[in-house]
């Protein structure tokens, strides 16, 4: 046979070879996988398992993308081709996981199909593409018994909770039963509920509805969610009691409270020594009165085992975040607007251990209470700390009711004091508590039935009514449950969330922090571990400790420059002022001469501010630049090493090999 043929016939050989070695290796592959992410982003949670291996039915999985809508679109919407794939890959991950009880479909919709009537039948999203092509992304959940879950997009905001809304679908496709969660509040939480001629009254008068709360809004997509009177004086029908800014609220409403915790109910509390989300009554100011804008449960507190002390919040110099008061001013670090990190949470608790970082603005403080005289009732009461400043953390007082409505930051640093341990701003109690009202509570009751028209027209035309005393539990004799915060802002959408052209997305993981409590209360422990997965930010510890060194290292500097700044801006506004109408116009004047000399001091030191925070930045940049060029090299680095000993030990077998080869 010729070489040529051989040579031909040995190449077609060694691609059949190669490609069925591909194809093996492949199909063998599927079962093999290592997920080299940092994140553990294609690894299922041990909660997503827990749910997956409670699974007593089969469940049908449909996955709809219009890849071929996806190619003719814009680049947004080529934006979610990697998106898919990761979806994809998860859902896959599912499927494996499932041991056969999740049929997993990937379906791509085309136009005039029978998937394409399907996918708006379930109700995903539809965006035209063109006059025929349109796009779909998005998820149908499917029992036996009928029971269909939808996510109708995978929005790009819920990208970091995907694992989460995955599996919270096929958790509550299989439970039958919904929680009942109930929301009293002082503040619009709610939005405005107002339908019918209300609604239309307030269009024609250009004005819109309050929209509800993101949170709420939230809490609607997975719960029944109802608004709760803030002079109830029963709660029924109700899982988990949601009790924000609970501001004046009357006796019968906190003995309603009181009595449904008694009860069994689990309740979640946020009260605040000032919330920023509680809009000042402005008549109320213009008449000289101090703003009102806190709120406190103490008379309940007190005997659950914690207390909140007014007019007190809580502040740590190594979580103060920086903010811009005004617009047009620069940022400067707030002692009360605090950036929680992992070390502020309680690690043994599964509301807390998984969660990366918390933002409150001016939260108070929580203090541990005896409420009995009897000890062994009070050791009855556990109490968990779930959010903690640091060790340098300590409380401070407000020294006037104004103080925080002409917010001075670097006063209120002055002012602060480190504390020596952590001080608590949220609690887990648990025990079988007692309660606030044990002889009950006096209620007016309506007297005019069985009366004659005489004797009602002799007590006017009013109705009268009579005191009535109303008892309940004194003591549960089950054990409550019941979280409390010290801060109402830190779920509020100024705090918690960011308007984003595609919505409202969460910031860091205070929201998280919510829906964890409240799966917890409601024994749904497995979507916590899920959920506290959802948020990947990582803060860049060695940029922040060069910034912070950086700043430590200029601060002195800086403050001597707006020492004189502020120097020669006063003494400059009094040559101003004391000079006589006109005189400051006249040239060759010594007011005016003064006035030239002071602005080109002035001009100097904000010269000398400009370069003092140009050395600082040029520090972090050439820290970045060398960070930057660490991370390039370092790849080739470890190849050239690796290089650098193959060659070493080839030279090494060679000499070895010459030798033997001599003697012999």
């Amino acid at each position: 046979m010729d070489s040529a043929v051989r040579g031909i016939i040995g190449v077609v050989f060694v691609l059949i070879i190669t490609f069925c070695a591909i194809s093996i290796c492949q199909n063998i592959g599927k079962s093999l996988k290592v997920d080299v992410t940092e994140q553990n982003l294609y690894t299922l949670s041990d909660g997503t398992k827990e749910i997956l291996a409670k699974l007593n039915q089969p469940v049908k999985v449909k996955l709809y993308y219009a890849k071929t809508a996806a190619l003719k679109g814009s680049d947004q919407i080529q934006y979610f081709n990697n998106y898919y794939q990761f979806v994809k890959a998860l859902l896959e991950e599912y499927a494996s996981e499932a041991n056969g009880m999740i049929d997993l479909q990937i379906i791509d919709p085309r136009p005039f199909s029978e998937d394409e009537v399907q996918a708006l039948r379930y109700g995903l999203q539809r965006f035209p593409m063109t006059e025929e092509e349109s796009f779909f992304f998005g998820l149908v959940v499917q029992t036996q018994f009928g029971v269909e879950k939808v996510i109708p997009l995978f929005s790009p905001d819920r990208q970091s909770f995907v694992e989460y809304d995955i599996s919270y679908l096929i958790d509550t496709a299989i439970t039958r039963q919904k929680t009942e969660i109930g929301i009293l509040s002082s503040l619009p939480v709610m939005g405005s509920d107002v339908s019918g001629y209300m609604a239309q009254m307030m269009q024609m008068q250009g004005q819109r509805p309050k929209p509800a709360w993101t949170l709420v809004e939230q809490l609607r997509r997975q719960y029944e969610v109802k608004g709760i009177a803030s002079d109830v004086d029963d709660i029924k029908d109700v899982d988990i009691l949601l009790v924000i800014h609970p501001k004046d609220l009357p006796e019968k409403t906190l003995f309603a409270i009181d009595q449904f915790v008694l009860k069994g109910g689990r309740a979640i509390v946020c009260v605040d020594p000032h919330s920023f989300a509680d809009t000042p009554d402005q008549m109320a100011m213009q008449r000289g009165e101090p703003p009102s804008q806190n709120s406190d449960l103490n008379r309940l507190l007190y005997n659950w085992g914690v207390e909140m002390p007014p007019k007190t919040f809580a502040g740590d110099r190594n979580l103060a975040l920086k903010a811009s008061i005004m617009d047009d001013q620069r940022p400067q670090q707030i002692i009360g607007f605090l950036g929680l990190t992992p070390q502020c949470f309680n690690p043994d608790n599964v509301i807390t251990a998984d969660l990366n970082q918390i933002r409150m603005l001016f939260p108070g403080i929580l203090k541990e209470v005896n409420n009995s005289d009897d000890k062994e009732a009070d050791v009855k009461i556990d109490r968990r700390p779930l959010l903690l400043t640091t060790g340098r953390g300590n409380s401070w007082t407000l020294s006037s009711p104004y103080e925080l409505m002409m917010l001075d930051p670097s006063q209120l640093m002055q002012k602060f004091v480190d504390g020596t341990e952590p001080v608590t701003m949220g609690y887990l109690l648990t025990g079988k508590f007692k309660s606030s009202f044990p002889e009950g509570i006096e209620v007016e009751v309506e007297t005019d039935k069985g009366k004659s028209s005489d004797e009602t027209e002799e007590q006017g035309e009013e109705k009268k009514g009579v005191k009535k005393r109303v008892t309940g539990i004194t003591e549960a004799t089950e054990d409550c449950t019941v979280a409390v915060f010290a801060d109402v802002d830190f779920i509020s959408d100024m705090v918690a969330y960011q308007r984003t052209f595609m919505g409202s997305i969460a910031i860091g993981d205070n929201a998280t922090l919510m829906l964890n409590t409240i799966d917890e209360l409601r024994g749904s422990s497995d979507l916590i571990s899920i959920r506290s997965r959802g948020n990947f930010s990582r803060p860049f510890v060695v940029v922040d400790n060069i910034e912070k060194q950086a700043e430590r290292a200029t601060a002195a500097e800086e403050a001597g420059i707006n020492a004189e700044i502020v120097g020669f801006e006063n003494e400059l506004n009094n040559t101003i002022s004391s000079a006589k109408e006109g005189e400051e116009e006249i040239i060759g004047s010594s007011i005016l001469q003064k006035k030239k000399d002071l602005e080109i001091k002035l001009h100097e030191a904000q010269r000398k501010l400009r370069d003092v925070k140009m050395k600082k930045r040029e520090q972090i940049e050439r820290l970045g630049e060398i960070l930057q060029n660490f991370n390039m090299l370092l790849t080739p680095a470890i190849i050239l090493i690796i290089a650098i000993v193959l060659g070493i030990r080839r030279s090494i077998r060679k000499r070895h090999y010459i030798s033997h080869a001599s003697d012999a």
